[in-house]
């Protein structure tokens, strides 16, 4: 538990100690360490650094977290704009500070938040290494605007970081040393543990959303600064601050959905695009003379986009949502100005979004520690809907359930409807040969229709959605490749013909995914359907025969499809029912189509999902559970009609029988005297194990409750029992009682090791599925020949994940007792 914070804090210390080198060395005409080095062991630290809070703060909730995370995002951009200087892009001293007086306001300003708060909440060695690094911040500002001001005191802020890093090293060695005996205040980890994570369990709070709004803060700074007269230009050498932003922006949107927070998670992806856009525009005149022009249709869709995203925002907390209208406002800015992010009504908007989000990241992080809460209006839209019949919010352990089973993610599929709609507006855009890069399309289509498509894609992956997850990943490699062929000036008559060729193979894949969607819903179908006159407008331009007006037509059609899937999403994952359904499939099959409705699955972590898989079982159900071994298909013993439909289900052949489970021994014991001793010892000290004993038939059988179903189970002569080593299992034994048993496959076919076979092979057969991923084990167990053990002997129907040597062995131990 203490490896990441040590890591992170010596990290932070380390880097500290080589800008408190570099700052002390800066007068001289050749710095100690050269700029390019600095900045290359800069970058190596902030990777170090996101690593160490990303992983730190997937099992506690705590300030390190927006600590590492904002000191890498900080470090990531400076040494960037070092290397730059190392290599002489930076020419002098002005473009210096043009280039780094934009992060390090803005790191000023959201370290010495998070001081504030770490003194709050008593972490006093996070606040004294937030504080430190924000003053020096704040002394290398004035040291780049005044010659007389000298970097000797930021210098002397590293240093202090060095010496709280060097005591906070000196506690943890000598609490390992000691045996944990010696702790020096402030460095004993393991006292935090509990309260943390108590912290982290408690709500639904998206921990990661104070680095989204630092980010944001970031951005802002960049284009602000400019209005404002902090900086002189806008230039290349503030790319790295609006890029480096952009990049864990994404990240951070991938991690907001491990926190099950889809709404933020689709508005940091959103803000992503913006960042990116930013930075191209800033790097535009490298190639080209003249400033970026940015096409309105994309802004005012955008803003549209904003506009839904911030009233169901509203619904889960009222200031939030305000906070998004402040998007709103600069895509309308800058869809009104034809030269975007260099004219002064955006950066007016990104002054506003700058004071905005520092006031939302102190709310946040604030919130995230403290007992006392800022109140955010959290829960009042909720007591309003209450009333009424209509919209009842969606909540409880059900909100985030995954297609098949278990998922660390929540549902991304809002925010890859979003990137669509945003993405086919690029088809409005003529590129023109002369100046293929001068209109700012390139930033949308490759990153909303690519990049932000993609990880939609990996994320419905994740979640057992491998249709959906297959079209998102199909169109992301689409939109990147042609809006780069189109908009990066890459046409010619050879690279024609490719484009062709390689858009017709495009189109038979999309061709085999309509027909997929037939047996997945409507709203699916004309997706992938639509998404054909995508592509047929690619062909038709690759080839210079696009029709006038053909563009606009196809990107109606497939952007208000894909309005409605978005639309459709979002209410899914706020409201219950189906105020906006996605439809039925239009071809029924059973297995999956047929089985959507049935099956439940129920991730096996929950006790609630165990206890629910209980009460289907006495109720007469059957179910597909994980074991110590394969999956198997279950059903109650005192149940004898789910007995027979379990034998029935899987078309059982008469070789292969149906056993018999239990959790323990106890559920035997009123029929003990019917086994020999031998017997009875034999089966207390081979369970609980993957060891099935096949033991003889007898009267024991009839205080199981199977009546005339018996006789699916075992043979006329013997019955296998077994005490599985899984608790899960055991637990649901111990709540229905003995349970029948058989592999849950089809008779010839293969094990099952995954829920998603149980659900392919059985799933308009059974009732539900305790869902626990991959097996432990692809081996089946061991059965044992126990009918003639009386006389010292037993044999072997099967050897599985048990050797014959150990069975023999625990035998003999049994006998010498």
């Amino acid at each position: 538990e203490s490896l990441h914070s040590s890591i992170g804090l010596l990290g932070i210390s380390a880097g500290s100690l080589l800008l408190a080198v570099h700052f002390y060395s800066f007068p001289r005409a050749a710095p100690l360490i050269p700029s390019t080095a600095l900045g290359v062991l800069l970058l190596i630290l902030s990777s170090l650094l996101a690593y160490t809070g990303i992983w730190r703060s997937l099992r506690n909730a705590s300030l390190f977290l927006p600590l590492c995370l904002t000191i890498s995002v900080f470090w990531c951009g400076y040494g960037v704009v070092f290397i730059l200087g190392g290599q002489g892009v930076l020419n002098d001293t002005d473009d210096f500070r043009n280039a780094l007086v934009p992060g390090l306001v803005t790191f000023t300003l959201a370290l010495l938040i998070i001081a504030v708060v770490a003194f709050l909440c008593r972490e006093v060695i996070l606040a004294m290494i937030a504080s430190a690094v924000s003053l020096a911040s704040a002394h290398e500002v004035a040291m780049r605007y005044s010659i007389a001001f000298g970097s000797s005191a930021v210098a002397c802020n590293y240093m202090i970081v060095c010496l709280v890093g060097g005591y906070f090293a000196l506690g943890r060695i000598l609490y390992f040393l000691t045996k944990e005996e010696i702790a020096l205040p402030g460095t004993d980890l393991a006292k935090k543990k509990t309260q943390e994570r108590i912290q982290s369990t408690s709500g639904s709070m998206n921990h990661f959303a104070v680095t989204g709004l630092i980010l944001n803060m970031l951005s802002a700074s960049v284009f602000g600064c400019r209005l404002l007269g902090v900086t002189g230009k806008l230039f290349v050498g503030q790319v790295p601050w609006v890029w480096a932003a952009g990049i864990y922006q994404i990240g951070i949107c991938i991690l907001s959905y491990r926190a099950m927070d889809v709404l933020m998670a689709t508005f940091f992806g959103f803000t992503s695009i913006l960042k990116f856009a930013g930075g191209y525009c800033l790097l535009h005149p490298i190639w080209q003379a003249e400033e970026p022009s940015f096409p309105t249709s994309f802004l005012v869709v955008f803003s549209i986009l904003f506009v839904v995203l911030a009233l169901f925002l509203t619904l889960k907390s009222p200031v939030d949502g305000l906070y998004l209208l402040f998007y709103v406002a600069y895509c309308v800015a800058l869809a009104s100005r034809p030269k975007g992010f260099f004219e002064g009504g955006p950066q007016g908007v990104d002054v506003a979004i700058f004071v905005a989000s520092a006031l939302m990241t102190l709310i946040h992080l604030y919130n995230v520690k403290a007992s006392a809460k800022i109140p955010t209006g959290k829960g009042t839209v909720k007591a309003l809907l209450a009333r009424s019949s209509f919209l009842k919010l969606c909540e409880g352990a059900d909100l985030h359930a995954p297609y098949l089973g278990y998922s660390k993610y929540a549902d991304a599929e809002v925010l890859g409807y979003a990137c669509s709609v945003l993405a086919s507006f690029a088809l409005t855009m003529t590129g023109d040969p002369q100046a293929p890069l001068a209109t700012v399309v390139i930033p949308w289509v490759v990153v909303a229709g690519g990049i932000l498509k993609l990880l939609g894609g990996s994320v419905a992956f994740a979640r057992g959605k491998t249709l959906e997850s297959s079209a998102f990943i199909l169109y992301a490699v689409m939109w990147i490749i042609w809006g780069l062929t189109r908009y990066g000036g890459l046409y010619g008559t050879t690279r024609s013909f490719h484009a062709a060729v390689g858009i017709i193979a495009f189109m038979l894949f999309n061709g085999f995914i309509v027909f997929c969607t037939l047996f997945l819903n409507i709203a699916w179908f004309f997706y992938s359907l639509t998404f054909l006159l995508i592509a047929i407008s690619f062909l038709l331009d690759a080839i210079h025969a696009l029709p006038t007006g053909y563009d606009i037509a196809a990107t109606l059609i497939f952007g208000l499809v894909s309005f409605y899937c978005f639309l459709s999403a979002l209410f899914k994952s706020t409201f219950e029912g189906s105020c906006l359904p996605m439809g039925r499939p239009i071809v029924q099959l059973s297995g999956v189509g047929g089985g959507m409705t049935k099956c439940l699955h129920l991730p096996a972590r929950k006790a609630s999902s165990v206890k629910r898989i209980a009460d289907i079982l006495k109720n007469g159900g059957t179910c597909g559970i994980p074991t110590d071994t394969v999956y198997v298909l279950v059903a109650a013993c005192n149940r004898p009609d789910a007995v027979e439909k379990a034998h029935q289900s899987k078309r059982q052949a008469q070789d292969r029988p149906m056993s018999l489970w239990i959790s323990s021994l106890k559920q035997l014991e009123p029929a003990k005297h019917l086994f020999i001793p031998l017997l009875w010892d034999f089966m207390e000290a081979a369970w609980p194990s993957p060891i099935s004993l096949v033991v003889p038939r007898g009267e024991w059988v009839d205080f199981l409750g199977m009546k005339d179903s018996a006789k699916y189970v075992g043979t006329p002569q013997s019955i296998a029992i077994r005490i599985p080593d899984c608790s899960v299992t055991t637990h649901l034994i111990d709540l229905v009682g003995p349970i029948v048993v058989t592999s849950a496959n089809p008779t010839g076919e293969a094990d099952t090791t995954h829920h998603n076979q149980v659900y392919a092979k059985l799933g308009d057969k059974v009732d539900a599925v305790l869902c626990d991923g991959p097996s432990p084990e692809n081996i089946a167990s061991t059965v044992v020949d126990c009918t003639k053990i009386d006389s010292g002997n037993i044999g072997f129907f099967r050897v599985g994940i048990i050797p014959k040597s150990q069975v023999l062995q625990i035998l003999e131990q049994v006998q010498k007792k």
